[in-house]
C-alpha cells in the first residue's frame, strides 16, 4: 500500500507538471488578430531595440532555445509564424537568453559549458551501460559489471545536474528578462501579462518536473547497487 502510494505521489510529482503545461500552452495558443506581429516578429524586433542585430531568428523542429554558439535564436513553427499570447512569450524569453549572453551571465555560460559536457558523456553512459555483460563474462566476477555500472551512473549523473543548472537561466530568463521588457514597454495589457506570467511558470515547472526524474532515476541505480 504505502509503495503504490509513493508511485502515485512520484508520478503526480514528475507527470503533474508536463500536463499542466500542456493545458496553459493550449488555452493561449488561440490566434490574436489584434497582436500586431508574430513570436518572430517580435523576437526580431526586441533585438533590434536591444541593438542585437547580430542574433539570428530561426524556425527549428526541435524545440525553443537559443544558441549562444551561433548567436541565433530558434522558435518552433507555430510559436515563429503564430500570433498568440504563448507564441509573443516564448519569443521574449529565448530573447532574455540572448541579453543573458550579452551580458556573459555565468549560469547561461556554465549551462552552455556543461550542456556539451554532457551531450558526449551520455553518449559514452549508453556505450559503458551496454558493455555490464561483456565486462562481467570476460572476467567471470560481478565486481567488473558492478565497476563499468558505476561509471556508467557518473555519466548518467551528469544529465541530473545539467536540469538542476538549467532551471535558475530559465527563470532568470522568464523574469528578470522577458517579462518587465513586456511589461515596461506596455507590449501586452494587465491581463495578458496574467497570462503570459502562467505561461512561463509552467515552462518552468517542466523543468523542475525533468529535475525530480533524472534524481529519480539516479536513485534508483544508486538503490540497485547498494543491494
Amino acid at each position: 500500500m504505502l509503495i503504490a502510494l509513493l508511485v502515485i505521489i512520484v508520478a503526480i510529482v514528475i507527470f503533474g507538471p508536463q500536463l499542466w503545461t500542456r493545458r496553459v500552452f493550449a488555452r493561449y495558443s488561440e490566434p490574436r488578430p489584434d497582436y500586431p506581429g508574430t513570436g518572430g516578429d517580435l523576437a526580431r524586433h526586441l533585438l533590434s531595440q536591444l541593438d542585437m542585430e547580430h542574433i539570428k531568428v530561426e524556425t527549428t523542429e526541435k524545440g525553443d532555445h537559443y544558441d549562444p554558439e551561433t548567436k541565433t535564436i530558434r522558435l518552433m513553427p507555430d510559436h515563429f509564424s503564430g500570433k498568440s499570447l504563448t507564441a509573443i512569450t516564448i519569443a521574449a524569453h529565448e530573447v532574455g537568453h540572448a541579453i543573458q549572453d550579452r551580458i556573459d551571465f555565468r549560469p547561461l555560460a556554465e549551462r552552455t559549458r556543461l550542456v556539451r559536457f554532457a551531450q558526449g558523456a551520455e553518449k559514452v553512459g549508453a556505450m559503458v551501460m551496454m558493455g555490464i555483460p561483456i565486462a562481467t563474462a570476460l572476467t567471470r566476477t560481478p565486481s567488473a559489471g558492478i565497476l563499468v555500472m558505476v561509471a556508467g551512473m557518473a555519466t548518467m549523473g551528469i544529465a541530473t545536474l545539467v536540469h538542476l543548472v538549467t532551471l535558475p537561466v530559465e527563470w532568470d530568463a522568464s523574469f528578470r528578462r522577458a517579462l518587465p521588457i513586456l511589461q515596461q514597454r506596455n507590449y501586452l495589457s494587465p491581463d495578458d501579462m496574467r497570462g503570459a506570467r502562467r505561461i512561463l511558470i509552467a515552462a518552468a515547472l517542466t523543468y523542475v518536473a525533468a529535475s525530480l526524474a533524472s534524481l529519480l532515476n539516479l536513485w534508483r541505480w544508486i538503490a540497485f547497487l547498494r543491494r
